[in-house]
């Protein structure tokens, strides 16, 4: 069948595709690399015309969005992320921008269940022959989010790689509006480790072994630990991660991973989204050994769990001596998204043979001042993105806290051997006062 004619009906100015929104709506603009561009500024362009849209967005990679610029009052447009990207956490800073918590792997159903959704603004890949339109590199909740909304709008650019998967790709019946556009899609260079992420790599590093299955985070560190696995003689490594990036490419080119130790999706990388340089999508761009599935599938911990040696690797703000973990926030300032780790550090546990590791430095400067990360309890206002009783491995550069079946001496003492030993004095005491140390306890 051919679809030509009905997609020369469907295909519209961007000026024309945004009529659609009117006062009031909720307006989702995707995610990561695939967020709207030319809609968001045709939308923008609208601020007078409209009251009261809600916009959605999760980790926008392409730039500040437009709608946020020209309403700095949010009375015509209230920007909303669900994973804050850099752009994301300047426009928090200055009011600009709101914040929703989330379980990563709960999303899809959040949409299905419990969100409304007026208007999708989804990028996309040009039509293949059959009809379909591909989400590219960010299939996450994005079907959750088409089956939900009443219009569908379409910025197709001919950059995005098309990826194999599931609930990967949209029928042009299901669209309502679509517009052509060529902009380039948005590269993330992962961050270069400095030494003590090479150091702490290099702990994770002696945990794992041929036959592993792993997931890593963002992060300089996480990097670290790519790029020591791609030059390491590891055999038969797997993939089942939330984000696909750089030094995953370069474990793959050489040789470390093959998925043929896999229990399920065997000899395949499994990944939410991808989010990198020309270098990655290129390399997902019709691989055959790529899969992008939705994020109820990657993060659901069930499915974590099914895989044997699954080595789960993220990284941190700070964890206090009860073994909580804050992922996301400086007291009540948000830094970032939940995220996946809680999903991955459930999932590592029930595996056999998994292994959880959740990484920091031990200290941080700020004004010429050392302070600890490991603290007597988080900061008021921080949030708890892994509860104390989840809480898996501790990484800092002196070594690994594992705080699974450890009392709260035992916690406090195994988070005080790995933190930095300018504080360990400071820490002591605070786990005393806390009535949480024992006097037999080694000092």
């Amino acid at each position: 069948m051919d679809y030509t004619e009905e997609y020369k009906r469907k295909l519209v100015t961007p000026e024309e595709a945004v009529k659609v929104v009117k006062s009031g709506d909720w307006v989702e603009y995707g995610s990561f690399s695939g967020s709207a561009v030319v809609l968001d500024k045709a939308l923008a362009a609208r601020k007078d015309e409209l009251w009261d849209v809600k916009i959605r967005n999760c980790t926008r990679s392409t730039g500040t969005p437009e709608v946020a610029k020209v309403d700095p009052t949010r009375e015509h447009f209230t920007y909303i992320g669900l994973q804050f990207s850099g752009y994301e956490r300047k426009l928090s800073d200055q009011g600009l921008c709101s914040y929703m918590p989330l379980v990563y792997h709960e999303l899809p159903k959040y949409y299905r269940e419990y969100m409304d959704v007026d208007v999708a603004m989804i990028p996309v890949a040009p039509m293949d022959k059959f009809g379909y339109f591909n989400f590219g590199p960010q299939v996450s909740h994005t079907m959750a989010i088409c089956e939900k909304a009443k219009k569908i709008i379409l910025e197709v650019n001919p950059n995005i790689p098309r990826c194999f998967g599931q609930e990967e790709v949209i029928h042009i019946s299901k669209v309502d509006h679509i517009i052509e556009t060529d902009y380039p899609i948005a590269e993330i260079p992962g961050a270069v480790p400095n030494d003590i992420d090479k150091k702490i790599a290099s702990i994770i590093m002696e945990q794992l072994e041929d036959g592993s299955c792993l997931q890593l985070g963002i992060g300089g560190m996480p990097n670290a630990v790519g790029e020591m696995i791609a030059d390491s003689d590891l055999k038969d490594l797997g993939i089942h991660t939330e984000m696909f990036v750089d030094s995953m490419v370069e474990m793959v080119e050489k040789g470390r991973v093959t998925g043929a130790r896999k229990n399920i999706d065997k000899y395949k990388i499994v990944a939410t989204f991808a989010l990198g340089t020309q270098k990655t999508y290129e390399f997902i761009n019709y691989n055959p050994m790529v899969l992008l599935m939705p994020v109820n599938y990657t993060n659901d911990p069930a499915v974590i769990g099914r895989l044997d040696k699954f080595v789960s690797i993220n990284n941190c703000i700070d964890v206090d001596l009860f073994g909580q973990i804050n992922s996301e926030s400086s007291g009540t300032r948000q830094i970032s998204g939940t995220g996946g780790s809680i999903c991955f550090a459930l999932g590592a546990f029930r595996s056999n043979g998994g292994k959880g590791f959740i990484c920091m430095t031990s200290s941080f400067s700020k004004g010429g001042k050392l302070f600890s990360r490991i603290r007597p309890t988080l900061e008021t206002g921080s949030a708890v993105t892994i509860h104390r009783g989840m809480a898996p491995s501790i990484v800092t550069e002196y070594g690994i806290a594992t705080l699974k079946g450890k009392s709260l001496w035992e916690r406090a003492a195994a988070l005080i051997n790995i933190a930095h030993p300018d504080f360990r004095e400071e820490l002591i005491k605070s786990a005393q006062d806390m009535g949480i140390w024992r006097q037999s306890n080694k000092r």
